[in-house]
């Protein structure tokens, strides 16, 4: 069980972990050891997620989230598949932690009448001054 706050606790059925070989540099380990995690969560079908807290999860997954709903998290950062699969765990964590916050409303405000016409002054004094660029007539 992964417990992610006080009312939320991800059950171990509801993930599905698939062990891989990782890339990169590691010497004779990489070609022998399955050390990458995969960790497939199915959001969609959880019945620990209340349903806006999936709503924002899909945002903040993003490329994250597959088409039938579930979050999938891969990591190969460490040589030990034990560790790397901690670290699948608590990035899942942190991703669901993320949406159990509720965005605050952005009320928008008027700017004031004092910027309003510094700003139409600043346009008036700027204009003036590419209207003095340009020919210079001849007074013969």
């Amino acid at each position: 069980m992964l417990h992610v706050t006080d009312k939320i606790a991800i059950q171990d059925w509801e993930m599905t972990e698939v062990f891989t070989r990782s890339s990169g540099p590691g010497g004779q380990n990489v070609n022998k050891v399955s050390t990458a995690v995969e960790l497939r969560f199915e959001a969609a079908r959880s019945p620990s997620l209340p349903q806006p807290v999936k709503a924002r999860l899909k945002r903040l997954a993003g490329r994250r989230w597959t088409l039938d709903g579930a979050v999938i998290i891969r990591v190969e950062d460490t040589r030990s598949q034990a560790r790397n699969r901690e670290i699948a765990k608590e990035r899942l964590a942190e991703l669901i932690e993320k949406a159990t916050h509720v965005p605050k409303r952005r009320i928008p405000t008027k700017p004031t009448k004092g910027s309003q016409r510094r700003r139409m002054d600043a346009k008036t004094a700027r204009g003036q001054v590419k209207s003095l660029r340009g020919k210079v007539a001849d007074d013969d």
